[in-house]
């Protein structure tokens, strides 16, 4: 037997608290937890808020930390009790769906409090890791400093093709791209870490040093972008990749974000166009003229290819108008009010108590 090398023996010191927002993740949060409870090397500590769900979210998370007693610890907590979490498992509840930055700051929060952690991995509850993920983040964790650290994002549905292995940002148009979405993962090379300005939200570990500097996420976008906001405000740490590192992805479970073969809807459209723009005017007012230009010829070639609901939404955002109804709709009044910034004076659909 090889003896274990000195990185290998730190990562297995290391504990690695995991921020995960649920909002309607009755159906996805389980794998997840299943995924987590499976993995090799560094210790838990999970922090899920459960942003309002008007699903049986909450239930399955306390039918799943029963089923797992022998091998778990479960506590729950309000939204903003930052008493230091002793348990594997702990369910944050949120009094409203404040969006992505406002759940995953909940849960970041109730973590940072546990001094004994040392790595904060943001993940979505339709990620699945691979059971070697852990390991490999905690062990390029002890090679120095960085910000914001990520591995290779693969689609659960086509685990032969690549979702994300970074983003980088157009300065002029606030455009994101993923880099080599929707390649073959068998024989495509990662960037090198140099070109990308971005971690995915989805699969992200932000070190203490970073939390501290940058401090939480902007929670203003709801939807998107935040955490390109977020590695923007990095200062001298650097990004990392850590190739080894693999985390499949359902995507778009919730939000209707596009997928390999799947565009946007208009719900997506409306929060990224808009936040696109609210991006720019925080990191690059120059470039506005030209992404409102961009914008439209997009939202124009939406029109021709028949998505005619898609670029309402596109539109709407981009210019910050009020959502078509359908977006709307989405949400609950309070909600809605965090999110459109506006009084939402409409009722939820029925399924939308909260």
């Amino acid at each position: 037997m090889h003896a274990m090398t000195g990185e290998a023996q730190g990562a297995e010191k290391v504990t690695i608290g995991v921020a995960i927002t649920a909002f309607r993740s009755a159906d996805i949060i389980e794998g997840c937890l299943d995924a987590l409870l499976a993995s090799n090397g560094p210790s838990f500590r999970v922090a899920i808020t459960d942003n309002a769900s008007p699903d049986d979210t909450v239930g399955t998370i306390r039918r799943w930390a029963a089923a797992h007693a022998d091998r778990t610890t479960f506590a729950e907590r309000e939204a903003g009790d930052l008493s230091a979490p002793s348990t594997w498992l702990t369910l944050v509840h949120s009094p409203i769906n404040g969006g992505f930055a406002h759940g995953t700051n909940r849960a970041l929060e109730v973590l940072r409090a546990d001094a004994a952690i040392d790595l904060f991995w943001v993940l979505n509850p339709d990620c699945r890791p691979d059971p070697q993920a852990a390991k490999h983040y905690a062990t390029a964790a002890t090679r120095g400093p960085f910000a914001l650290m990520g591995g290779r994002t693969i689609f659960e549905a086509k685990r032969d093709l690549i979702q994300t292995d970074g983003g980088r940002v157009s300065r002029w148009t606030g455009v994101c791209h993923s880099v080599n979405w929707g390649r073959p993962a068998a024989d495509t090379a990662m960037p090198e870490v140099t070109s990308l300005d971005y971690i995915t939200g989805a699969n992200c570990v932000a070190s203490r040093a970073f939390l501290d500097a940058a401090g939480l996420m902007e929670e203003d976008y709801f939807l998107y972008y935040e955490e390109v906001d977020w590695a923007m405000r990095r200062g001298d740490l650097p990004l990392r990749i850590v190739p080894e590192a693999l985390v499949y992805h359902i995507g778009g479970a919730t939000i209707g974000s596009g997928v390999v073969g799947r565009r946007p809807t208009a719900f997506a459209n409306y929060f990224n166009y808009r936040n696109r723009i609210r991006f720019l005017r925080r990191f690059n007012p120059a470039a506005l003229p030209i992404a409102y230009v961009f914008a439209c010829a997009k939202a124009a070639k939406l029109v021709i290819l028949g998505g005619f609901d898609e670029a309402r939404g596109a539109i709407a955002g981009l210019f910050f108008a009020p959502p078509p109804k359908a977006v709307r709709a989405k949400l609950t009044p309070q909600a809605g009010a965090l999110a459109f910034g506006e009084k939402v004076l409409v009722s939820p659909p029925d399924d939308q108590t909260t």
